[in-house]
């Protein structure tokens, strides 16, 4: 078999937009957002070769929390092919298959379940991490941000400046401090409180200077980091970089985006007033088997995200280049973002997979449900997104000093292969 070989993507300045891809934060539920990247890579692939990786068409991802760890699983370098990521997007959900149950360990109690949930979120951290922290220091090893395949952006929150801490590709020259170790990164991101512990580590430049990181998950400030992306894109232009002549800083209308979401709770799972009008601190910490406090800081912050891209994509006349994939109907344990039985992680890649054939939605504001707005499902979306990720790709490349045309497909499925 023919081996096929990756060609870096050229830089925005060659081509007709800038390509983002944004992962929500989400716990197990990373399951969702798994199922449909393992899709769009299989249909990048069909195009450009088996050797395609997500990495090599995107300018810029973007993930939160569960999102982050994704994230850096198909953008940094593997220990044996450094122009190749740890993860295909295919491995993703073995990865989430194999070790969730071993990060979320499942305790039963038969005796005052209640009781005891209510002791443990006072006694401290619902899971203590460990296997989190070395499992991400095996898979990622001691590669730091400014090693990525591509430009990275992870949202974390600083409890100590009381700040969101953004680890940016983007800003790794200017401000060398930021340039962290991808594991360090990957476990504050995931830090999500009240289930995993808080995450202190230093940094330091080549000066000696050392700064300090107290971090928490970054769902506390964007579980859908897709505006963060598109604002780390923004100063980059507005600095000057030469790789985003000539686009202007607010010119949405030259981006392409995928954002990806984890599912959220059906209406009638949701919280009412009533209800929540008594509640003390213990029942908005462990009300009805959830964290609700966490549920509405990180499902709020999501979907004012979407309908806020929605409406000025629209005001461009672009909706076409933004895909927002979300699932608003999960019922039961899958809506759950720590319960790792191996049913519950099965249903969930069902899910994902099923959310393929559904219609393209946007989240109305009014009703908080997301409604179809187009005859398009996702799979048809995403194979559509696919082909114009695949064709800027070869465009710059073209029109980069490099000059390299595309080659003809020498497959009869129509993939493209390189002989190396």
């Amino acid at each position: 078999m023919e081996r096929t070989k990756s060609i870096p993507l050229q830089p925005p300045t060659y081509g007709n937009v800038v390509t983002v891809l944004s992962i929500d934060g989400g716990g197990i539920r990373g399951l969702i957002p798994a199922a449909i990247l393992d899709y769009l890579e299989s249909e990048l692939q069909k195009l450009d070769g088996e050797d395609a990786r997500l990495a090599d068409y995107f300018d810029v991802i973007a993930g939160t929390s569960t999102g982050g760890l994704v994230t850096a699983m198909i953008a940094t370098p593997d220990e044996n092919n450094n122009n190749r990521p740890v993860f295909a997007a295919k491995d993703i959900k073995d990865f989430y298959l194999t070790h969730c149950p071993k990060i979320f360990p499942q305790r039963h109690c038969p005796l005052f379940p209640h009781a005891i949930k209510v002791i443990r979120a006072l006694a401290g951290p619902k899971y203590d991490g460990k296997y989190l922290h070395n499992l991400v220091g095996e898979k990622l090893g001691d590669k730091k941000l400014h090693k990525t395949l591509t430009n990275v952006v992870i949202p974390t929150f600083d409890i100590k400046q009381l700040q969101p801490t953004i680890f940016s590709s983007f800003e790794v020259k200017s401000k060398p401090c930021s340039d962290a170790l991808l594991r360090d990164i990957c476990i504050a991101t995931s830090a999500a409180p009240t289930y995993l512990p808080a995450h202190y580590f230093e940094t330091e430049d080549g000066q000696g200077n050392v700064k300090e990181f107290n971090l928490i998950d970054g769902g506390v400030c964007a579980n859908n980091p897709t505006l963060v992306a598109l604002g780390e894109v923004t100063k980059t232009i507005l600095k000057g970089s030469s790789d985003f002549f000539p686009i202007k800083p607010m010119d949405y209308g030259r981006f392409l985006v995928i954002s990806l979401g984890t599912g959220s709770p059906k209406e009638e799972l949701k919280y009412h007033a009533h209800a929540a009008a008594k509640w003390g601190l213990l029942d908005w910490l462990t009300s009805g088997g959830h964290t609700p406090i966490i549920d509405v800081f990180s499902q709020s912050s999501a979907d004012m995200v979407d309908f806020n891209l929605s409406v000025v994509f629209q005001a461009l006349h672009s909706e076409e280049n933004y895909l927002r994939i979300q699932d608003d109907t999960l019922t039961g344990q899958v809506s759950s973002v720590d319960i790792a039985e191996q049913k519950n992680l099965d249903d969930l890649l069902k899910v994902g997979k099923d959310l393929l054939k559904k219609p393209v939605s946007r989240v109305n504001l009014e009703t908080g449900r997301y409604e179809a707005c187009s005859k398009e499902t996702n799979e048809e979306a995403l194979t559509r997104f696919a082909k114009q990720l695949s064709e800027e790709k070869w465009v710059r490349l073209a029109r980069s000093p490099q000059g390299h045309a595309r080659p003809k497909a020498s497959h009869d499925d129509g993939s493209l292969v390189i002989k190396v």
